[in-house]
């Protein structure tokens, strides 16, 4: 029958798990299994292309503020049959129901399939929804409490959306190199400015009762080549997708310590990645998800698949994959490496049952752990289209009903989202005080596509597949539907004509003639310049996901040179989704001011404006570099295959120098370094004091002991005619079910080659308890890591004419001879009145001191020399000390 995948499926990888590669091989890890390795030298072992298998996968303890869910949890879930259990961990298949992903739901309980549902940036495919600024500007406000009323704000919109989970915020990709096409879901290259949002988004999407979902895990770095499938539609013939291969420090300074904090902050779902780390999928890659998420980090909710991520069944099921979105092998295919194939691997004993039942442990705590059982409300949307009436089953055209209530969830997002892009602005250059402007300027003109309308309509681009009008939005799954786009060109004209100004505009670039003479009258000539990247479905302009370059789209460079040309009195302003090349723009006599603005959102013209104009003073920070030249960043993409028709391999041989780290390593000044941005008024730096807490001396305890026996919840009856499909049910076509369709499972499987205990990894079934990781102790790691080691504070004096707000940020020299020259370690956005004072106060932890010392699978401070800087950016550090 359809809805049964064959479930050779389920097998096609099973052995391979046992064999996954990953470049940690220095050291024995519990249960895992190496080839023979020894010690290398940090700097050199980054080239890593081995992934060690580590079994069993965790059971969920209900460790640190989970203990109540899981109490919750655990009643729940000893009530179900297999096939419930089973439903709860498979998604229905895609356009199966109304969300982007839904599991099956349990009726004899009451509990109704949850919704989970895009984006990082607001609800997706809906309508009378908010659209916020996209990740990187919130790194850029450099602000805790600006991330958290985000989440908040965007959470509550899911809430009353129906939605159970909102599919973000993003920490992977990183930005490991500036081209990378999905940089702006997420925040920013730098690790600690990342973590310390993404933990803070999370927290605030939460408080409104909705499990946040923490993704991509782990090293979705680039969007080529990250499913073969979609390459093949691109021309790639390739067979797998590509590897991203780091080593074991790379990973624990860089890529998961931003998942660290996530997880120490709660999050109650994660999503791994559709590409392979050191050559085993993400998704069924035992040592990034039973070593280091669940094992080291002690994580406690789920892990569900990125859509069609999953490649294995039971391989996946035993290296710790909880739930399988959308739940078919691909789209509306009807088949599932889950779903019916699950049930028969539990029954003939491949799956243990207490995987399962920590499977479904996991997901029903994320349910009480946010407080669903109190916020959940019915669903009131449908993903597939904004009718009002149509299909429950949108592939299938089954069940025509009330689908859209078109519920305006929006509530007062307006003000925030303004704040927001504001707030995220970042002063570039501003000679002689050309900003603020006063509104009553003789002739202001404003240039570029960038400033107007897509002509088509804010939606008129699928998922925002276009560049076409200001840039408010990137493209891909990342975005959600505007219900108004305010332009630069509209705010712009309307501060002007409140002034009884002279206001005009060209927004095509390429209008030479008219751009000459438009630029000739103007006493200010403000130009708006993008570009743009995102998903890799999608190509705009031959970018598939991903920028082919870091210049302006759409004949920028053009643009602003052929108005600076003629206007003497030149204002940039930049939207775009990550790092660009800015030329001689930074010493051009005529350019008088630049501003980066990012990807702002829905009240972009607004929040512009507000800056420009002064109403609000410029506060932001350069949540990335802006280089001189593309090979300054000393990364890159790969563009081209590289392994032939065999998985394409991209070595992270940059290991932690990415970015800012980078330029500073090679020597290289930037034209505007990460942490850099100006303001309307001055702030100068004094008095650094530190003071010794617990100090480098405190005992630091390496976890020991061991878990308790994997529990069980329930019994299975052997009884095959149990699950057969019931009678009293009809069929969905393409529906992903946990049926069978036959009383023998060699029959239901169709199969004669179903598992067995030769086909699984060593130690996969085991039950019993298991020794305890030395980083792990509690989600987030081993919880003196976070002991406060250092107080740091300074004064920080708006020396200035006017209010303004400064980020005083607090660097780290580690002092060895593989770690990078500073690093971040903190930061605190201030509000100063003119003449007064503020005192910059910062915690340096033990982890903010430590390194990963790959031997003894544990953080440790080591013995050379640390100092620590303070300064308004990473190259204006004029406060530093040397920790005793």
């Amino acid at each position: 029958m359809m809805w049964l995948a064959p479930f050779a499926l389920l097998v096609t990888s099973l052995v391979h798990p046992s064999s996954q590669q990953d470049g940690n091989t220095t050291a024995p890890f519990p249960n895992a299994t190496y080839p023979n390795a020894t010690s290398p030298n940090p700097a050199a072992a980054v080239n890593a292309s081995f992934s060690p298998p580590y079994y069993p996968a965790p059971w969920g303890t209900g460790a640190g503020e989970w203990a109540s869910a899981y109490a919750k949890a655990q009643a729940f879930v000893s009530q179900l049959t297999l096939t419930e259990k089973v439903n709860l961990t498979t998604g229905v298949g895609w356009e199966g129901e109304r969300c982007v992903g839904q599991n099956g739901a349990i009726p004899r309980l009451g509990f109704r399939s949850m919704c989970l549902q895009d984006s990082p940036v607001g609800v997706r495919d809906t309508d009378y929804n908010s659209v916020f600024p996209a990740g990187v500007n919130v790194a850029a406000t450099f602000d805790r409490g600006l991330a958290y009323a985000r989440g908040q704000a965007m959470g509550s919109e899911h809430q009353m959306k129906g939605s159970d989970v909102q599919l973000g915020p993003v920490a992977g990709p990183l930005g490991r190199a500036p081209e990378g096409g999905r940089n702006w879901e997420g925040f920013s290259p730098d690790p600690v400015l990342t973590g310390i949002q993404f933990a803070q988004t999370v927290q605030g999407i939460q408080s409104a009762g909705v499990i946040a979902c923490g993704k991509h895990y782990i090293g979705n770095e680039q969007e080529h080549f990250r499913q073969s499938t979609e390459a093949a539609g691109y021309g790639y013939n390739i067979s797998d997708a590509v590897s991203a291969n780091i080593d074991d420090v790379t990973m624990h300074e860089l890529y998961l310590w931003p998942f660290a904090d996530a997880v120490r902050a709660g999050v109650a779902s994660i999503m791994c990645s559709y590409n392979q780390v050191n050559n085993s999928y993400a998704c069924q890659n035992s040592h990034m998800l039973n070593y280091l998420l669940k094992g080291e980090l002690d994580y406690q909710g789920f892990v569900v698949t990125d859509w069609q991520g999953q490649h294995s069944g039971v391989g996946s099921a035993l290296a710790g994959l909880d739930m399988t979105m959308p739940g078919d092998t691909l789209f509306n295919s009807g088949q599932s490496y889950w779903g019916a194939n699950l049930t028969v691997a539990v029954l003939n004993g491949t799956v243990p049952q207490w995987r399962l039942d920590d499977m479904c442990i996991r997901i029903i705590a994320a349910w009480y752990y946010v407080g669903r059982d109190n916020a959940s409300i019915p669903i009131n949307f449908d993903a597939w289209t904004t009718d009002t009436y149509g299909y429950q089953h949108f592939f299938a055209k089954e069940g025509y009903t009330l689908i859209n209530e078109h519920v305006d969830v929006r509530q007062e997002h307006a003000d925030l989202i303004r704040q927001i892009g504001s707030a995220s602005t970042v002063l570039l250059k501003n000679t002689n005080n050309a900003l603020p402007l006063t509104g009553k300027e003789k002739f202001t003109a404003v240039f570029g596509d960038d400033a107007g309308d897509n002509p088509y309509g804010p939606n008129g681009c699928p998922d925002r597949g276009c560049d076409n009008g200001t840039l408010g939005m990137a493209w891909g799954s990342g975005s959600a539907n505007f219900p108004y786009l305010v332009t630069p060109e509209t705010a712009i004209q309307n501060e002007i004509l409140s002034n009884n100004g002279v206001f005009q505009s060209i927004t095509n670039n390429f209008a030479g003639m008219q751009i000459q003479q438009l630029a000739s009258q103007a006493s200010v000539a403000i130009v708006f310049v993008n570009a743009d990247s995102g998903e890799g479905y999608i190509t705009v302009d031959g970018n598939e996901g991903d920028r082919n370059n870091l210049t302006l789209w759409d004949g920028g460079d053009v643009l602003i040179q052929n108005v600076s040309a003629i206007c003497n009195n030149t204002i940039v302003v930049i939207h775009s989704t990550g790092p660009l090349l800015l030329g001689n723009y930074s010493t051009n006599p005529n350019i008088t001011a630049i501003l980066w603005a990012g990807i702002p959102g829905e009240q972009s013209g607004n929040s512009i404006a507000d800056v420009l104009y002064g109403r609000v003073n410029p506060g932001a920070k350069l949540p990335f570099t802006l280089a001189g030249a593309r090979e300054d960043y000393g990364t890159d993409l790969l563009y081209i295959p590289n392994n032939g028709k065999g998985a394409p391999q991209i070595a992270f041989t940059e290991g932690v120098f990415i970015d800012y780290r980078a330029l500073d390593r090679a020597n290289v000044t930037p034209i505007y370094e990460f942490g850099y941005g100006l303001s309307y008024t001055t702030f100068s730096y004094s008095n650094l004091q530190v003071k010794t807490v617990l100090g480098m001396n405190g005992t630091y305890t390496p976890t020991t002991g061991s878990t308790p026996p994997a529990p069980t919840y329930g019994t299975v009856s052997n009884n095959t005619a149990d699950y057969q499909f019931p009678s009293n049910l009809t069929y969905v076509p393409y529906y992903i079910y946990p049926y069978l369709n036959s009383t023998t499972l060699s029959t239901a499987a169709n199969s004669s080659d179903y598992g067995d205990n030769s086909d699984v990894p060593l130690n996969s079934q085991n039950s019993s308890s298991q020794p305890l990781l030395p980083a792990s102790g509690a989600p987030g790691g081993n919880p003196e890591l976070y002991d406060v080691l250092y107080e740091v504070t300074a004064t920080i004096t708006n020396t200035g004419s006017i209010a303004g707000e400064e980020v005083p940020q607090l660097y780290i020299s580690l002092g060895g001879p593989y770690d990078p020259n500073i690093v971040l370690r903190n930061f605190e956005r201030l509000s100063i009145q003119p003449g007064m004072s503020a005192t910059f106060t910062a915690d340096i932890t033990r982890r903010d001191l430590s390194n990963w010392d790959t031997v003894a699978q544990n953080w440790a401070i080591s013995s050379y020399t640390k100092t620590i800087y303070v300064g308004s950016s990473s190259r204006k550090l004029p406060l530093s000390a040397t920790l005793s």
